[in-house]
């Protein structure tokens, strides 16, 4: 049964559709191409002519029988009266073989400048990377929550929850495309997207080691008990063997991966953030007569903000669990409890979030018709193939906005998941199962036993030490705190693109 029972034959069954159906029916397919979405298109050379007040000979005889011996570069007026048309985004758009115009130079809002549009298979940039991260991350909640429903119902001893594994991937499939798209921000030559994101990486490292000095009375991790459990059971086995000097090492070297982490995260979510900012505001503005709109683009905002609050212990479990009432105290809610709720708000504002994609991504779309409006208020010429090109490359890059807007929400959402399994907290919907205690210190072999005669022994001590590091405690302060992060991450750069957006770029 643990061979092949019903998880790993889920398991096969959604890797097999996951690959099958993902040319007929894909979730980030219809996300971005079921027709709710609209596109610029840009103008061509005769409507430019014609709203210039000018015809231009089409053929090169004609240009020569004119007197234009050289093939000049076709320029209009920029305060010329340019209206742009609209059409729907389809999965012809985003797949067929429309070249997209060639530029160098910085791309629109932050995007990668060295990077152009490619002419096949794909018209938008990142689209086949972003249509298998999202549809993967579909099947991964998928079978975790078959996963869960399975452990709920049957609760299996001696079973693997491999809703986990694929939970794994997810987040690191996750960093894996935020390194993708920010590898081609330090291409860039013009633009500074690489002093950016290197000033946001000094700037994260430095806010990460002050986050892990912080005591638990404030932000409640766990992290130093999860180690110091660690720790206490990795010395019952490496004193033995005279090698208990490596444990102050091992402490340290896992603190400055742990930081080096958060500065990686924090470089990678550096412009994710600043795109949110923008993309707030313009949704923010296209919604301007609708209310309920402007409330959930409010709360997807705010959701990160409300995620990193839930782990500062004075405002939130302290509150509900001693909550003041007159002159005595209630309690709300138990830590259990707690937890549970912490959980599920969680996943109800990264739903939240995700019901916002429509919006914040049409608000992308609307910079190609906000640049031709600020384009007409300026002097001067422009060269027809600057408009075109300008317009044109705002909608190849929607995937990659895509990706920078459904990526931190994903990678949040997956962290939660991880939480509440490795963690071993619960749904509150069955319940709990008991609390497990820390792993028993792994006996040193016995010298009489030579190599390779004993390996049971070998296989059992390979399997304590391993239990011993990978201990719950551990994984429930881990996995809070990179979850707590991925949030920070979020609100610091999406402010800084807040004031950035309104102040500095308006000057």
């Amino acid at each position: 049964q643990a061979v092949m029972g019903v998880q790993v034959v889920v398991t096969l069954l959604a890797a097999s559709l996951m690959q099958k159906l993902a040319p007929h029916c894909s979730f980030a397919r219809w996300l971005l191409c079921n027709g709710s979405l609209y596109r610029y298109k840009h103008p061509s050379d005769e409507e430019l002519c014609a709203l210039a007040g000018k015809q231009r000979p089409k053929s090169k005889r004609d240009r020569k029988m004119n007197g234009m011996m050289e093939d000049k570069p076709l320029s209009v007026p920029r305060d010329i009266n340019l209206q742009l048309d609209t059409c729907p985004i389809t999965a012809l758009d985003a797949l067929g073989n429309a070249p997209c115009p060639q530029q160098p130079g910085p791309a629109p809002g932050g995007v990668p400048s060295a990077v152009t549009c490619p002419r096949v298979p794909a018209v938008l940039r990142y689209f086949l990377e972003y249509q298998w991260f999202v549809d993967f991350a579909v099947y991964a909640s998928a079978v975790y929550a078959f996963s869960e429903g399975y452990f709920c119902l049957v609760s299996p001893a001696r079973e693997t929850n491999l809703g986990v594994l694929w939970c794994l991937l997810s987040v690191i499939f996750s960093v894996k495309v935020f390194f993708t798209v920010m590898r081609h921000y330090f291409r860039s030559e013009e633009g500074g997207e690489r002093s950016v994101c290197l000033t946001f990486a000094f700037f994260f490292l430095l806010l990460a080691m002050v986050a892990l000095v912080i005591r638990e009375e404030y932000l409640e991790f766990g992290l130093e008990a999860g180690l110091a459990g660690v720790t206490q059971n990795l010395e019952a086995i490496l004193k033995p063997r005279g090698w208990e000097w490596m444990l102050p090492l091992a402490k340290l070297a896992f603190k400055l991966g742990l930081v080096a982490l958060c500065s990686f995260l924090g470089a990678c979510l550096t412009f994710p953030g600043l795109r949110l900012a923008q993309t707030h505001l313009d949704a923010l503005r296209m919604a301007a007569d609708r209310p309920l709109t402007q409330v959930l683009l409010h709360v997807g905002f705010v959701a990160p903000v409300l995620v990193v609050v839930m782990w500062v212990k004075p405002i939130c479990r302290d509150f509900l669990l001693q909550a003041p009432l007159g002159k005595r105290t209630v309690q709300l809610l138990s830590d259990s409890s707690f937890d549970t709720a912490r959980l599920w708000a969680i996943v109800a504002l990264s739903l939240l979030r995700l019901l916002g994609t429509r919006h914040h991504l049409q608000a992308y779309l609307g910079l190609a018709e906000r640049w031709v409006r600020r384009m007409r208020r300026e002097a001067g010429r422009i060269p027809a193939r600057d408009i075109q090109q300008k317009i044109t490359r705002i909608y190849c890059y929607v995937s990659v906005v895509s990706l920078q807007y459904l990526g931190p929400i994903i990678l949040t959402l997956h962290c939660t998941l991880l939480l509440k399994t490795l963690g071993h907290h619960s749904w509150g919907l069955y319940p709990a199962s008991p609390a497990v205690s820390p792993a028993s210190p792994v006996s040193p072999p016995r010298p009489e036993a030579a190599s390779g005669e004993d390996v049971t022994a070998v296989v059992q001590e390979i399997s304590g030490l391993v239990g011993c590091v990978l201990t719950p405690p551990f994984f429930r302060g881990l996995f809070s705190f990179l979850t707590w992060w991925v949030a920070t991450c979020q609100v610091v750069t999406s402010l800084f693109g807040l004031y950035f957006h309104q102040y500095l770029a308006a000057s």
